[in-house]
């Protein structure tokens, strides 16, 4: 197994252990969210409980409340009665009716003619009894609350008896008011955090409402919605209120459970862009350290070559001299020179080349021209360009390196045996140089990779011929090298794009 598949198999695995540990997460807080919802919706059963229970107690008192205006009104009915005893000729025991009479302390009472002229009154507010235009006031008032009682006479004549509640009555109605008033505000209060709208048997005009947002109260599109919405998570708490009908109570969970069941989420969001971050530097401080010790091995091999390739170019001119064959001499000078462009090529890493104008299918024929006698016999390579006098900026030695690692790769991948064809042509300002052979090709699932360092098909090799022919052409050329296409068992052509 390679550098680089052992680096991806520990990417998978650490990818599923991040996902092991971001499931645990995310379902012990799924677990605590719905505990905290179980526990908020007791409590609200428990409250929408005692809101039926306090509108029943409301409703309770509302119907004594009229109990008592019933039996005000058969007290005023009797003391009607007493007074028409009073006044007939039946002159027999009449204590019981003067007794009726004189026990009425509490409910204001006004006896008028059949014309509507007050004759008599009793229990009014002070200085009423004096002003006859206050008097009619107080008839009409009484009238639109209670009908006027008829008090038939002797003959045809008949008088009218007004009345309003007592103050016990009238009081009692204070309360009653501020009983339901306090019920509809302490029922919305006493939801704590729990978003809540009070409306009325329309299910539109709100009441009361709390913890929602103003613009959706003032939005009648927003607040119908919100209605909706609330109406659908839970089912709305019917409310019958004396003297104000059927009432709704709508509410949803509170804002906390909201924020507990995101929490998870925003926190993995968070802790992901800090890995991500920390990641990205991270990789940016190694690549920079690597990138160091890769210059430093680069220039210390230069200097090591440095030396015993003085000593073979002495050699050679000793050689020379004492009448070594000529061809031998020659082939092995070839070498020397050689071994000084490789020595060229490592002194360069970690430095800016210069880029000279070169053309581009002179490069192509001089590399191949050394690597042709140094391939099996088995491979034919080729050189076919489009025009021979395209001229590119470059650092002849650093591409002629790019250009070996290719046609090396090539004879791996064809096993020895095969062709590579090299063309050149021209794109606009770019110039596009083809390496294809006719090798095993490369699967779709490794066209990503085949540039990452380490990564190799072969038992033997660190895998850093590609990403060193990347690097070259990106960092030092400016320029780029992909894969242009490949087919499994037929072959790959790698393309080289420069700017001219």
């Amino acid at each position: 197994m390679n550098l680089y598949s052992r680096k991806q198999r520990w990417k998978l695995v650490l990818a599923l252990v991040a996902m092991a540990i971001v499931g645990a997460s995310l379902w012990y807080s799924s677990t605590i969210v719905n505990k905290v919802r179980q526990e908020e919706r007791r409590k609200v059963e428990l409250w929408a409980e005692a809101v039926r229970n306090r509108a029943q107690l409301v409703n309770y008192t509302d119907s004594l409340f009229h109990r008592l205006r019933e039996e005000e009104r058969k007290r005023v009915e009797l003391w009607a009665d007493a007074q028409v005893h009073l006044a007939s000729d039946d002159v027999n025991d009449l204590s019981f009716y003067l007794k009726v009479v004189s026990d009425n302390t509490t409910i204001p009472v006004i006896i008028t003619d059949d014309k509507g002229k007050p004759t008599t009154s009793r229990n009014l507010r002070a200085g009423m009894d004096a002003n006859a235009d206050s008097l009619r006031a107080e008839v009409k008032r009484m009238d639109r609350k209670h009908e006027p009682i008829p008090i038939t006479l002797f003959g045809d004549r008949k008088q009218y008896l007004h009345y309003t509640d007592s103050r016990i009555v009238t009081e009692l109605q204070q309360v009653m008011d501020n009983i339901i008033r306090s019920f509809i505000s302490e029922t919305v209060m006493n939801t704590a955090a729990v978003p809540v709208i009070y409306t009325d048997s329309t299910r539109t005009h709100v009441i009361e409402h709390s913890n929602i947002e103003p613009e959706t109260i003032s939005d009648s599109t927003k607040l119908q919605a919100r209605i909706a919405a609330m109406a659908q998570a839970n089912p709305p708490i019917e409310v019958s209120l004396a003297g104000r009908g059927r009432n709704y109570i709508f509410y949803e969970e509170s804002r906390v459970i909201t924020q507990l069941r995101y929490f998870p989420y925003v926190q993995l969001i968070i802790i992901g862009l800090f890995l991500l971050v920390s990641y990205a530097l991270f990789s940016l401080f190694r690549n920079a350290e690597q990138n160091q010790v890769w210059v430093g091995m680069a220039k210390e091999t230069a200097h090591q070559l440095g030396t015993p390739l003085s000593s073979l170019m002495a050699w050679m001119e000793l050689m020379d001299a004492n009448g070594t064959d000529p061809a031998a001499v020659t082939e092995m000078r070839k070498d020397i020179t050689r071994l000084e462009m490789i020595t060229e090529r490592f002194s360069k890493i970690g430095s800016s080349p210069d880029l000279v104008p070169e053309k581009i299918d002179l490069v192509l024929r001089d590399t191949v021209q050394y690597l042709r006698p140094r391939l099996p016999g088995r491979v034919k390579i080729d050189v076919h360009s489009m025009d021979p006098e395209i001229t590119v900026p470059l650092n002849r030695a650093l591409f002629s390196w790019v250009l070996e690692n290719l046609i090396r790769n090539a004879v791996d991948a064809m096993e020895g045996e095969g062709s590579i064809t090299i063309t050149t042509e021209k794109d606009g300002n770019d110039v596009h140089v083809d390496v294809t052979d006719t090798g095993k090709g490369i699967p779709a699932s490794q066209l990503k990779t085949v540039f990452q360092p380490g990564f190799t098909t072969k038992k033997r090799g660190w895998g850093l011929g590609l990403s060193l022919t990347k690097r070259i052409m990106e960092t030092y050329h400016k320029g780029k090298i992909f894969v242009k296409r490949s087919t499994v068992g037929k072959g790959t052509t790698f393309r080289i794009s420069l700017r001219m």
